[in-house]
């Protein structure tokens, strides 16, 4: 009997059971997970020896906890089909909601899919014991998590051809910091997603349309041990946070991450309304929660209640709403709607970034534990 990779003990394992599974014609989910926006997850790479260098001396007290906790693997075999998995009914789902649900949950895939290629790169380039550990501790949780949304993507008869992915996606260059810091808000800002979500679904189970939600609160626990990683990562050297131009990128990647979330949520209405939630509070609420988290590490949060906020991520809405409808219309109309809506996003951002932000003082030490 084949291994499931919810059981797999390494990323090669997980994406081999994956690989094993019977072929389904999944080119069009595949093409939609290779696609290179601004708005859809992105693969990394990075200069793996500066990140082989990590000492974590400064942190080994946090770090052998946090090693420990990850390498008795609570959330083991916890990522497959069981009774609590309810039948599906993707022939009578609403056609909107269907598709924009299946967007998600390729994006979700790609996403996880993209964490696990990087954190494997790392491993398998690395000499440096407490480095390569984590990574493949890391890249085992995304493995699995990937596995798992390809599973409920194959009931509707697609799947993302990960193997393929792997090889033909194109990879974007990221130095070791701006690794830390997008890595660090990303496993931060999915925890924050899939708790507020797992908790409005407890309160409302009758918005629960797919099985997949679940499972989200052990899931998130994961992203959350992920990022308190990074944390002390960066807390290996105060540079990453102290000096006054990394606290502009701090800046900048809080911004982008955010903008970016909320501009992807709002392509997806149906799915949200089916969730029966706003995207808007929904937003709000995802970014109240990272903020508050990420005072752990970073010396600033964004003022998310300023009054330029929510109408400039309006702005930047409508503006991608243009983009999408230029580059649907095509030709010499089409791009000049893509360039004017562009340069609309592009103003909008920078007015978002000269919103002034809210100092945190740091704490000594980062750990946290998950607690909403």
């Amino acid at each position: 009997m084949n291994m499931h990779s919810s059981d797999a003990a390494t990323a090669e394992e997980a994406i081999a059971a994956q690989e094993a599974l019977p072929p389904l014609t999944n080119e069009e989910a595949t093409q939609v997970a290779m696609s290179n926006t601004l708005l859809t997850p992105r693969f990394y790479t990075t200069d793996f020896d500066e990140m082989d260098a990590i000492d974590v001396t400064p942190v080994r007290e946090e770090w052998d906890k946090l090693i420990a906790r990850m390498k008795s693997d609570p959330n083991k075999g916890h990522f497959k089909k069981n009774e609590d998995w309810d039948t599906v009914d993707w022939d009578g789902m609403e056609p909107k909601l269907k598709a924009e649900f299946i967007d998600f949950l390729i994006s979700s895939c790609t996403a996880e899919f993209s964490g696990c290629v990087l954190y494997k790169e790392m491993k398998r380039r690395g000499s440096n014991e407490d480095i390569t550990t984590l990574f493949q501790l890391m890249a085992r949780d995304e493995a699995r998590h990937a596995g798992f949304i390809n599973d409920a993507l194959r009931e509707a008869g697609i799947a993302v051809n990960l193997g393929f992915l792997t090889q033909a996606k194109k990879y974007t260059y990221f130095r070791p910091k701006f690794i830390y810091y997008a890595t660090y808000l990303s496993e931060k800002i999915g925890y924050a997603r899939y708790i507020t979500i797992y908790r409005h679904l407890e309160k409302h189970p009758e918005h629960r349309f797919h099985p997949i939600f679940k499972w989200f609160c052990e899931w998130c626990n994961d992203e959350f041990s992920h990022g308190e990683a990074f944390a002390l990562l960066l807390k290996t050297d105060p540079k990453l946070t102290e000096s006054w131009v990394n606290r502009m990128w701090i800046k900048f990647f809080l911004t982008a991450v955010f903008s970016t979330m909320w501009v992807r949520d709002h392509q997806r209405p149906e799915f949200h309304k089916a969730l029966g939630v706003d995207p808007e509070w929904y937003g709000q609420e995802v970014f109240r929660k990272t903020s508050e988290i990420s005072r752990q590490v970073f010396p600033m949060v964004l003022d998310i209640d300023h009054p330029r906020w929510k109408p400039t991520l309006r702005r930047m809405e409508a503006a991608n709403v243009q983009i999408a409808h230029g580059r649907k219309q095509g030709g010499l109309g089409g791009w000049l709607k893509r360039m004017a809506g562009s340069a609309k996003a592009g103003f909008a951002f920078v007015s978002l970034l000269t919103i002034p932000v809210e100092k945190s003082t740091v704490p000594a030490s980062p750990r946290m534990e998950p607690a909403y």
